[in-house]
């Protein structure tokens, strides 16, 4: 087993679908152009209205172009919505009173004030790094690590030998919560307890680690034979079984997403904050 088909193997099942879905089948490197400088634009950005419109830009295009998981619904319906309200809170508390002054009190607490200027300031950041984090998952939702890999090597030149190592390495994460869930199974069926409370708790996981390190080792040896058998690194290339090549989908929508950022970035939403 080649580092790739170890990798490939090791990709949780949503990334082993067939691509029906529209972002599925573009060029990873076309999404991650038309959103990266979007993403870098909204750095400078201070007013509510922007960021606001581009979370509701990437909801539409994830929604209407990606296979949506019960995990992803959960991260669309619940993490980021939490997130954006949770940083607008703390960067009004961390807001400069100075700045704000001059607009009503909206909480009061003795000495300290809350002011309707400071929330529109928090606001105004959480929904920046709420857009920012709906933009990335247009790429993050669509799109697998082998295909990030290939892309480097293909378009980028990366050496086959780092791409397909990091891919590799990757692959031992959702093998190494196999084996520990396996570990947890045994220990509970010989009756290590370790005790109760926290520090029995910390006893038994410490009590993990030695054997899922065994594991590791194991497994690392496996892969390592595994590469060497297929003479991996022999060779200064390799062929692919795929090519990822640029089509009119993947200019049409690179162009799309930009033409919609530029739109935003001009249109003069009036609720700026200065």
């Amino acid at each position: 087993m080649t580092a790739e088909v170890a990798a490939t193997r090791a990709l949780p099942a949503s990334d082993q679908h067939p691509r029906t879905r529209v972002l599925e089948r573009l060029h990873p490197l076309a999404k991650i152009g038309a959103t990266a400088p979007t993403i870098v634009l909204l750095v400078a950005v201070r007013d509510i209205g922007t960021p606001l419109a581009l979370l509701v830009v990437a909801y539409a295009i994830v929604l209407a172009g990606a296979r949506i998981t019960r995990h992803g619904l959960i991260l669309l319906a619940v993490v980021l919505p939490v997130f954006v309200a949770a940083t607008s809170v703390g960067f009004a508390l961390w807001a400069d009173p100075s700045q704000v002054g001059d607009t009503h009190a909206v909480v009061r607490i003795g000495d300290w004030t809350l002011s309707a200027g400071a929330l529109l300031v928090g606001l105004a950041t959480g929904l920046r790094f709420g857009a920012m984090l709906a933009l990335g998952l247009i790429t993050a939702l669509t799109t697998t690590g082998r295909d990030i890999v290939l892309a480097g090597m293909q378009s980028f030149r990366l050496p086959y030998r780092v791409g397909y190592t990091a891919l590799a390495a990757l692959g031992f994460i959702p093998r190494f919560a196999h084996e520990l869930s396996i570990i947890r199974a045994a220990h509970r069926v010989r009756g290590s307890r370790g005790g109760r409370g926290p520090l029995g708790r910390i006893r038994r996981e410490m009590g993990h680690l030695v054997p899922l390190l065994a594991s590791a080792i194991r497994h690392a040896e496996r892969v390592a034979l595994a590469m060497d058998a297929r003479a991996f690194g022999a060779h200064p290339t390799r062929t692919e079984r795929r090519r990822l090549r640029f089509s009119a989908g993947d200019i049409a929508f690179t162009a799309g997403v930009l033409l919609a950022t530029a739109l935003v970035f001009t249109a003069g939403l009036p609720w700026r904050l200065g």
